[in-house]
C-alpha cells in the first residue's frame, strides 16, 4: 500500500494496473476519458473532412496559379497543401485512438466539411480564398478547443498544434494579398 503524502490526488500503482488489465479491447481509451466518445469522433470527422478540402484546394490552387511570381505562389500552396495533410492524419488517428474509423469517403466530403473547395480564379482570388477558408477554420478550430478542454486533453492539445499551423497559414495568405494588392487590411 503506498504510503499517504501530500500527493495524496494520485491513485496507487497497484489500482492504475488493476484497472489497465480491465477492458483492454479499449486500446486507449480509458475509465478515466471524460469526454463523450461519440461526439468527439463526431468532432474529429469534420476535421478529417475539412482538412481533406483544404488539401485539396490548396493542391488545385498550385498547379491553377499563374502569373511573374507564380513559381514561389505554387510552392507556398504546395505546402500548405502538405501540412493539412499531416493535420487530417493527426485527426484521423485521434478517431482511431477512440475506437472510431476514420471517414476519407470521397462521398458526402464538401458537406462534412466545414471549409469549402473554392472555385480557382486569378492568384489574387485563390489567396483570397485560402485566406478566407483559413478564418473559418481557425474560429472553428478555436470552437472546438474550448468544447474539448480538459474532458479530453489529447484532442484539445493536437487541435492547438494544427490552429496554431492554421494561423501561420492566414499570415502567410495574408501576407500574399498585401504583397500582391499593395495594401494592408488589417489593423
Amino acid at each position: 500500500m503506498a504510503k499517504a503524502t501530500e500527493n495524496t490526488f494520485l491513485t496507487d500503482v497497484q489500482t492504475l494496473r488493476a484497472r489497465a488489465q480491465k477492458s483492454i479491447e479499449q486500446g486507449a481509451l480509458t475509465p478515466a476519458y471524460q469526454g463523450n466518445v461519440k461526439t468527439a469522433i463526431d468532432l474529429l470527422q469534420t476535421v478529417v473532412a475539412t482538412e481533406l478540402v483544404c488539401v485539396l484546394r490548396y493542391t488545385m490552387h498550385s498547379i491553377a496559379v499563374e502569373g511573374i511570381t507564380s513559381e514561389s505562389i505554387a510552392a507556398e500552396f504546395a505546402t500548405h497543401a502538405k501540412e493539412e495533410r499531416a493535420h487530417m492524419m493527426w485527426a484521423a488517428e485521434r478517431i482511431d485512438q477512440l475506437g472510431g474509423v476514420p471517414n476519407l469517403s470521397p462521398e458526402g466530403l464538401a458537406t462534412r466539411s466545414a471549409s469549402e473547395y473554392g472555385a480557382g480564379g486569378n492568384l489574387v482570388e485563390m489567396v483570397r480564398q485560402n485566406l478566407v477558408a483559413e478564418r473559418l477554420v481557425i474560429e472553428h478550430y478555436r470552437e472546438l478547443i474550448r468544447y474539448f478542454a480538459d474532458h479530453d486533453p489529447t484532442t484539445r492539445i493536437m487541435l492547438e498544434k494544427i490552429l496554431a499551423e492554421e494561423e501561420e497559414h492566414a499570415t502567410d495568405m495574408h501576407d500574399l494579398l498585401v504583397a500582391h494588392e499593395g495594401k494592408p487590411f488589417l489593423p
